[in-house]
């Protein structure tokens, strides 16, 4: 595993489990929301956000925070050898996101671009709410798509993950 691409629901920890894995195996981390959001959280065009992923993955090694499906999947997935997809359940992310928006709120996280701090967002808790029906269906239509051979690693606890990263230390 040296192309790893990590996916979820907001909130479902795509981010820890993407620095871990980058620890781990030192790999270089693309976390897509900062190749995304410019200051003020002002979306990208597509042309420059897909350039910005491109160069971001044209080396051998990354693991990448994100899918950003309909953007930028494709890019990522074409040149991927594993995907980890976090499925956990609904409540759990809301509450995450909750969390973080009471707890770290007007701070910068190494997830996200500069001017970008971290904030409460009802459209965000809606799209986490409806991730199960409304993302997670694009997201494995564009796997099918875009890198059906591409092998799928399904984690759904903290036990899953935490015997994840076990294992790729150890393989590593």
């Amino acid at each position: 595993m040296r192309r790893i691409i990590v996916v979820g629901c907001q909130g479902s920890g795509k981010t820890n489990l993407s620095r871990n894995l980058g620890r781990k195996l030192t790999l270089p981390v693309v976390h897509l929301d900062v190749l995304y959001w410019r200051p003020g959280w002002k979306p990208s065009d597509t042309a420059s956000f897909r350039a910005r992923v491109t160069e971001a993955i044209a080396g051998e090694e990354w693991v990448v925070d994100g899918s950003f499906a309909g953007l930028a999947f494709d890019l990522t997935l074409a040149r991927a050898d594993t995907l980890v997809i976090i499925d956990r359940p609904r409540w759990l992310c809301q509450w995450r996101i909750l969390w973080r928006s009471a707890f770290d709120r007007d701070t910068t996280r190494p997830d996200l671009p500069e001017g970008c701090p971290e904030r409460f967002d009802w459209k965000l808790m809606r799209e986490a709410w409806r991730y199960d029906t409304e993302r997670a269906p694009v997201i494995e239509a564009e796997r099918v798509q875009h890198g059906a051979d591409v092998p799928v690693v399904h984690l759904k606890s903290d036990r899953d993950i935490e015997g994840f990263l076990d294992s790729v230390s150890r393989a590593a």
